[in-house]
């Protein structure tokens, strides 16, 4: 097996899972591959202790350490790109994923030293420390709040480049604070108030930013 396709599919599972129970389904879509591409890589990975595939698709102790090293070495690259580079944040997620798998410990090590040892991505997903240990925060969907809530942004899923994009125009950005003023009604869109300005925000591009209520 590939080094580097076994390395991004524990990359998959393990973010899968912060959001629910992995199964094939979720994990191909996440991956972009066919089911059945999918479940036979799987067998393998189950073979190497790497996966356990009974009631649907977790990792094992072994799996989950080298889950959250390759992570770590991804959210870091992206600091690394936006921080010191300046790329945009709608391109570091691209280009980490080439990084993370030619970054050495050593290097792992003076990167997060010289970018100050960050606590999460461009887009607010935490970086797992040395140890492996990852700070959760409780957060809900954008879409979810109702009219006059107000929050912070604490992350924004990096899948859609478009997205970000369009989202950084407007200032929605991870720590920044926003007031819901409107909800509208049948699927409508969701108004919410950043400084003196204010966005009608679709419910998809809404359940793409997780949030902490103030």
């Amino acid at each position: 097996m590939s080094t580097n396709r076994v390395e991004e599919y524990l990359e998959a599972i393990f973010k899968v899972a912060q959001l629910g129970k992995v199964s094939l389904t979720t994990l191909s879509k996440e991956l972009k591959l066919s089911a059945p591409t999918v479940s036979e890589m799987l067998k393998r990975m189950a073979k190497n202790d790497l996966v356990t595939l009974k009631d649907g698709i977790s990792l094992t102790r072994n799996g989950s350490r080298l889950a959250k090293k390759v992570i770590r070495r991804h959210r870091l690259s992206e600091r690394l790109l936006t921080d010191i580079l300046g790329l945009p944040w709608d391109k570091a997620h691209d280009e980490a994923c080439k990084l993370e798998h030619v970054i050495t410990g050593e290097v792992e090590d003076q990167l997060a030293k010289s970018l100050g040892n960050p606590k999460t991505c461009p887009h607010g997903h935490p970086i797992p420390s040395k140890d492996g240990k990852v700070k959760i925060e409780k957060t809900k969907k954008l879409d979810t709040l109702k009219s006059g809530d107000s929050a912070i942004i604490k992350l924004v899923f990096e899948d859609d480049p478009k997205m970000l994009k369009y989202l950084s125009s407007l200032g929605l950005l991870p720590d920044v604070k926003i007031k819901v003023k409107e909800v509208a009604p049948f699927g409508g869109p969701i108004i919410v108030k950043i400084g003196r300005s204010m966005y009608a925000l679709g419910k998809t591009i809404a359940s793409k930013i997780e949030v902490a209520r103030v």
